[in-house]
């Protein structure tokens, strides 16, 4: 049982007395460790098969310690989730402690809580059912009731996805809904067993004389109430065995907490501690890099955070790369996928993982165009998306009516069909705050119209129906059946996984960490979260990001924060700014001028809105514009868009147009200060700006200008 153990297994393995805490990092065997120790306990007669309960998070995990310790000798030892072995207690001891049958088990409660909302006369989208019902789930696994959740949203700071007041009313009505009906949900399941072991000595005794001895593996994901319930089934005993990492928490949002790893040694003083810090699944480089990640990290998981040592041969850096856009990042993913492919690799052993589901989109066309197998995980295919197929509905009604639909009344070109298209299926110009299901359906459609844009760019003269024909091609490709290939993967569906080669992609400030992460300790998971990413990899790593959104957009992204003092060419970012904002990096080392609030140079008013910003005027001022300067500007950039083959405002737009007209520059410095004009557009077309400013005559779309 002990061969083949390095010196740190081979002391969690023969430590079977008292409570034990193993801190292991990733990859470095803890699942080995934990399965020998139970079977070395087995076999030297200190834990009966039958007395040991092993908990887990997951159906595959927990199975994959079963098959473990079938091997080892030790097939009798129950290894389950903590859902799984509630249940079996609960129907077992159902009927001695309240009578009867035990109530039917709710699969899927999204359908209770539609009828709840119904009841309180509140209206719920499919999106809005899916944050709500998240929110419950939360609730009741941080053993809050429905009177207390507001106040617990406020204590946690918690995004709600709607008035906190609103679904406290909507929680009350779905428990008042279940007791109706007669059923329980899974929550329920901890709940109940809870509240039997609780109230029922004579029962919590007789499951206490069954399972003596305990093994909890991701004890950093256990919720409170999970917590509640492993320490009724230990009672006064201390045989437990706890195997975690701080440094990979990211499942918080629905209810998770590393305090109680973190606490295990003041709540068991005389516990044993044993670090697995020997990394045998990534080379040094990969190694280096994680911990790297982790030396940046802030907050009290990262003051106990695992260093890391590579037990394997040296292998390739990572690599870092820069794409100028999307697309490209994806055309250039696909491609070293391709030549990982030639070179030997199998797809099966390639992951490409993402912050958001929405993203795999780009990817699967990329894979899908290169000739290259995948696989999603965790998600739907994009285009399978109950919001994707929605949203094809309304396009290809809207391509069928034409002028006669009122909603492209004011769409001057294909893009602007489409957003107005998706604008009443859900799309806003804005991001909706928070996460969940509201955002996920957002991303998707935010897709949809970034795909339009990218369509009417490529070409120029296309209508709305070449775009649902394009969208109709792209979804017959793709429903292809699945085949054993490169695995396409949010970063949070990765977690337990491996691959000989990662891939992590849109790794940007706003993608990684997420927009909508704003606390300290918010920012602080996105970090784990991109630390369980690098993880992954065994040989292979590259990280990637994208300068702007589409091709010609502005390159406004920067790389994420956490890569700081990382990648080449970067300084680690020591004190934090506000909010939590990371440095900005300048290829040139110079510093980008602080700018002052910008003022209306008509009215004097201070100017949020980018578009007034722009003018240097609110929008109502009085304009003092040369309207034939403006018409000119205009032609000589229809002009320049049809020669370069994109949409106008990829050349300026209308309000840098504006802008333009109404200060009329007469040099590159003046028009430089234009907002809008980047160093890039006045290389490209100052000349021909400040000649037109000038009433001089410029060639037209060929190219003489």
């Amino acid at each position: 049982m002990l061969e083949g153990l390095d010196p740190e297994q081979r002391e969690v393995a023969t430590a079977l007395h008292g409570p034990v805490c193993v801190l292991a990092g990733a990859g470095t065997g803890k699942t080995r460790a934990i399965t020998h120790r139970i079977a070395y306990g087995v076999r030297a007669g200190i834990l009966p098969p039958a007395s040991v309960l092993a908990v887990t998070f997951t159906n595959r995990a927990a199975g994959e310690m079963r098959g473990r310790l079938r091997l080892l000798g030790a097939g009798g030892v129950q290894a389950r989730t903590f859902h799984s072995a509630a249940l079996r207690q609960l129907q077992y001891f159902w009927p001695k402690a309240v009578g009867g049958e035990l109530p039917r088990l709710l699969e899927r409660k999204i359908q209770l809580v539609a009828e709840s909302a119904a009841r309180c006369r509140v209206r719920l989208d499919r999106n809005e059912l899916r944050d709500v019902t998240g929110e419950i789930e939360w609730a009741k696994v941080t053993q809050t009731v429905p009177a207390d959740y507001p106040a617990a949203v406020a204590k946690s700071h918690r995004d709600a996805p709607r008035d906190t007041a609103e679904i406290s009313q909507l929680y009350g009505a779905y428990e008042q809904l279940k007791r109706d009906r007669s059923v329980i949900d899974f929550e329920d399941v901890l709940l109940l067993t809870v509240g039997v072991l609780q109230d029922r000595h004579d029962i919590a005794d007789q499951v206490r004389r069954q399972y003596q001895h305990f093994v909890v593996d991701e004890y950093q994901d256990v919720s409170p109430l999970q917590q509640r319930l492993l320490e009724l089934w230990l009672g006064d005993r201390d045989s437990l065995c706890v195997v975690g990492d701080a440094s990979q928490t990211i499942y918080s949002f629905t209810g998770a907490t590393p305090d109680h790893l973190l606490n295990f040694r003041t709540r068991h003083p005389d516990a044993t501690v044993v670090k697995l810090v020997r990394d045998y699944r990534s080379t040094p480089q990969v190694v280096h890099l994680a911990n790297g990640l982790l030396d940046q990290a802030r907050g009290r998981a990262a003051e106990h955070r695992l260093e890391l040592i590579s037990q394997r041969d040296p292998g390739p850096e990572p690599v870092y790369s820069e794409y100028a856009d999307e697309p490209a990042e994806a055309e250039g993913t696909a491609r070293r996928i391709r030549e990982l492919i030639e070179a030997g690799v199998p797809a099966g052993e390639i992951a490409v993982l993402y912050r958001v589901n929405a993203q795999s989109e780009v990817y699967e066309q990329a894979l899908a165009d290169a000739g290259v197998p995948y696989q999603l995980r965790g998600a739907e295919r994009f285009f399978e998306r109950q919001e994707v197929r929605e949203a094809g509905v309304a396009l290809r009604g809207a391509a069928r009516a034409g002028s006669n639909d009122s909603l492209l009344d004011d769409a001057e070109d294909l893009p602007a069909q489409v957003r107005a298209v998706l604008s009443a299926k859900g799309w806003t110009a804005e991001p909706p705050a928070g996460s969940g299901a509201v955002r996920d359906r957002w991303e998707s459609l935010a897709a949809l119209v970034r795909l339009a844009e990218d369509f009417a760019r490529a070409r120029p003269e296309a209508s709305l129906a070449d775009l649902v024909a394009e969208l109709d091609e792209r979804a017959a490709a793709q429903h292809a059946p699945t085949v054993q290939g490169v695995t396409l993967a949010s970063l949070h569906s990765a977690k337990g996984l491996e691959w000989d080669a990662v891939f992590l992609v849109g790794l940007t400030e706003g993608m990684m960490p997420i927009t909508y992460a704003k606390t300290d300790e918010q920012v602080e998971e996105e970090r784990r979260l991109m630390y369980v990413g690098v993880t992954r990899a065994r040989l292979h790593l590259s990280l990637s990001w994208a300068l702007s959104r589409s091709p010609g957009g502005r390159a406004s992204r920067r790389p994420t924060r956490f890569m700081n003092g990382l990648r080449p060419g970067s300084t680690a970012f020591g004190a934090r700014s506000a909010g939590g904002a990371g440095g900005v990096e300048r290829g040139s080392g110079g510093r980008r001028r602080r700018r002052g609030p910008v003022l209306c140079r008509v009215c004097g008013k201070t100017l949020t809105d980018a578009g007034e910003m722009k003018l240097m005027r609110c929008e109502d001022c009085p304009s003092d514009m040369d309207e034939a300067l403006y018409e000119r500007l205009r032609e000589w950039r229809s002009d320049q868009a049809r020669e370069l083959g994109q949409p106008a405002y990829c050349v300026f737009t209308d309000k840098t147009l504006m802008a333009i007209a109404e200060a009329t520059p007469g040099s590159e410095g003046e028009l430089a200060a234009i907002s809008g004009v980047g160093g890039r557009k006045l290389e490209r077309f100052g000349a021909d700006v400040l000649a037109i400013c000038a009433g001089q005559d410029v060639g037209g779309g060929d190219g003489e200008g």
